[in-house]
């Protein structure tokens, strides 16, 4: 995963701040944002090659920021995460665009897996 640019977002300061420690660790570029203007900003400014985002967020959520994503970058790869499980939101999300979506807590491992098939040339 070698030059490629990872954006975690998520409103949980500490959960982002953690796995991003965790990710860099593993050799992953990581950027962060903790609402979802602020991961629209990041995407304009310098587009990362996957999106993992939180659904449940204050202010703009993760269906809507997912949504304006894909209106802007139709090719854009997000997964989405949830700690209250992939039900009516996760459909939603995957329709909406999302590659898939992922219940919190995570598996560090499970999660680098997932980053890896979306990141590869032929997707």
């Amino acid at each position: 995963m070698v030059g490629k640019k990872i954006l975690l977002v998520d409103d949980e300061v500490e959960f982002v701040s953690t796995l991003a420690e965790r990710l860099q660790l593993r050799g992953i570029d990581v950027m962060t944002a903790h609402n979802g203007e602020g991961a629209l900003q990041i995407i304009d400014q310098d587009p990362p090659h996957l999106v993992v985002m939180d659904m449940m967020m204050p202010g703009m959520s993760g269906l809507e920021t997912l949504r304006r994503i894909k209106l802007r970058y139709p090719k854009m790869r997000v997964i989405l995460l949830t700690g209250h499980g992939c039900t009516k939101e996760g459909t939603d999300g995957l329709l909406l665009g999302a590659e898939e979506c992922l219940m919190k807590p995570l598996e560090i491992d499970v999660l680098i897996k997932k980053l890896r098939e979306e990141v590869r040339p032929s997707k």
